[in-house]
This record gives structure tokens, sequence and C-alpha cells, in this order.
């Protein structure tokens, strides 16, 4: 899979195409990639994404608080998991904002060599998404290209978003996030130092350094796989229990993401790891003493334990 971030200089040929967010790769969006990979393999042709960075809710509505469910390589991996060719990440700011949808798709079929486009049912683009199903397939009569429309997918009866995922998540509801996104939510950082209070306690963790934009699953203790090596092919899965919070039984403020991998006890640090999140233990507490503490993470993983025992 190749991974652009500008359509300038681009000079492909005969392509198939689709263009949005696709923030959290979900079912939805799965739906939609597998069939552009499936009927442009089958037409001989590259099957490319088009989506963007920042979020438009960032640039448009000055959104602040977390909001991503993958980052930007996250999302362009995943996508070439499903057998995307070519991924272009478009800069989104207010002067791709303020094109409209005739001069963007101008550049896109002129850089693409586009024949073929797939959006879902609700789909517009360009200024006030002027862009609609009509208006682009006006457009690809001129310009060489056809539209075809993908139905919404819905899990569980629920139309599938990312909105929907977000809260989900925030809400810790990790299991139903799983199930609309088709793997289990996950975050992935480097390792760093942290108090050690885990390694006195007898629990030693491993304290993540995530990116601050992406979205945390609430406050509390789930059952997760630690991915030690991050994303990459060499990767190891061990089982894990992690505890998202301030840690309030040590007073503290800062919100932290700390993991204790079971039977595991190599030096992490520096190290990239990548934390799936499986299910929910527990909501974060304050302990009346250290003993306490010590039994409930006990107790922790050995649920983990069971829970995982019982994951492919």
């Amino acid at each position: 899979m190749l991974h652009f971030h500008s359509l300038d200089g681009l000079e492909l040929h005969h392509t198939w195409a689709t263009i949005g967010m696709f923030d959290g790769v979900h079912r939805g969006h799965q739906s939609i990639l597998s069939l552009l990979v499936q009927e442009a393999h089958a037409a001989g042709s590259l099957a490319v994404v088009i989506t963007f960075f920042p979020h438009p809710a960032v640039v448009l509505r000055g959104v602040q608080e977390p909001i991503y469910l993958t980052t930007s390589e996250e999302r362009a991996e995943l996508m070439g998991r499903l057998g995307v060719d070519v991924v272009v990440t478009l800069t989104f700011d207010q002067q791709l904002a303020a094109m409209s949808a005739e001069e963007f798709m101008r550049r896109a079929s002129a850089s693409l060599g586009l024949r073929r486009l797939l959006v879902g049912f609700d789909f517009a683009l360009g200024r006030n998404r002027q862009g609609d199903i009509p208006t682009l397939r006006h457009l690809g009569e001129e310009l060489g290209y056809g539209v075809q429309v993908i139905p919404e997918v819905s899990v569980d009866s629920a139309r599938v978003s990312s909105s929907q995922i977000r809260k989900l998540v925030q809400e810790g509801s990790v299991e139903q996030a799983a199930r609309a996104l088709g793997r289990p939510y996950a975050i992935e950082g480097r390792v760093i130092q942290g108090d050690r209070r885990g390694r006195q306690l007898g629990f030693p963790t491993a304290n993540l350094d995530y990116w601050p934009k992406k979205i945390l699953p609430a406050n509390g203790v789930y059952a997760t796989w630690a991915w030690v090596g991050g994303s990459f092919a060499n990767s190891e899965r061990i089982p894990s229990v992690t505890n998202i919070g301030v840690r309030p039984t040590f007073q503290g403020v800062e919100q932290r993401v700390e993991a204790h991998l079971l039977n595991f006890n190599r030096d992490l640090y520096g190290q990239p790891l990548k934390l799936e999140f499986v299910a929910f233990l527990r909501p974060e507490q304050r302990f009346s003493s250290i003993d306490a503490l010590a039994a409930q993470i006990s107790a922790d993983k050995q649920r983990a334990q069971e829970i995982l025992a019982d994951e492919p």
C-alpha cells in the first residue's frame, strides 16, 4: 500500500476510488472499502482512498477535545490490510474547506485517472456540501467516471458511525465498540518511566505515552491485549490488565494509561506498545489501604485471564 499526502504530482490511471474521513475504519467503512477493492481489482484497476487530516470538525468547528479513533497512519494501515492500493491523506484546512465540489473533483479526477467513485448513501463533499450524489454523477458524465452508491451498514440493529463509536469508547463500552469496529479499540505509543508504584505492589506496569488527541476509554480497569512492538508484523501479543485514570488511592491528578502484562517480566522502556481493549472490568476507585488495592489487582488479573482465555 502506498500512502501519499497530496494529489500534486500524482499521475495514476484508470483508478477506482472512494472519498471520506473514515475515522476508525469501522464496519460501515469496511463494507465500502472491501467492495472498492474487490471490484477495482476485478477490473484490473487500483483501489484508491482519498481521506483527510485534521478532522473537519477541528477546522470548521474548533473542536479541541480528543476526537480521533485512529491516527492517520493507523487508518492507512487498516485500509492497506483490506487490500487498498493507494491512500491519499490530504491536509484539511480552510482553503480545502472553501473549495467547490467541482474544483475538487476535477483535481482528483486528473490526478487519479478516475473511472469509478464509490460513496456512502448520504455522502457529500465540497463547500457547503454542494457535491451531493446527483452533483457528483453530473460531474462524472463530463469527467469520465461513474458513481456507485453503497447502502448503510447496521450492527445490533443500529447504524454504524464514527460518532456512535466515539460515544461507546468514552463510556467504557469497549465490547460494543469492538462489534461496530470489527476489532477491539486500540491505542498505542511508547513506554515511558512512571513512578514505579505498581512494581512496589508486585504488579509492574508499562506507562504508555499515547497521542492525546485520540479518544481514551472511560477511566477504569480493562482486560486488554498488549502488543509488544506496537503494530508491527513481528510484534508479540500478551494478555494484560490496563488501568486508565488518576490513581486516586495515591491522590493522583494526572490521567495515565498503565498496563500490567501477565506473566511478563522484560524491560519495555522506550519500546512501542499497542493496547487492544477487550472488556471493561470495573470503574477506577480509591482503596482504603495498599493491601486492599493489591488484593483487587489480583482479582482483576484473574478475571482478565478468564476473559482473554476465551478470545481467539
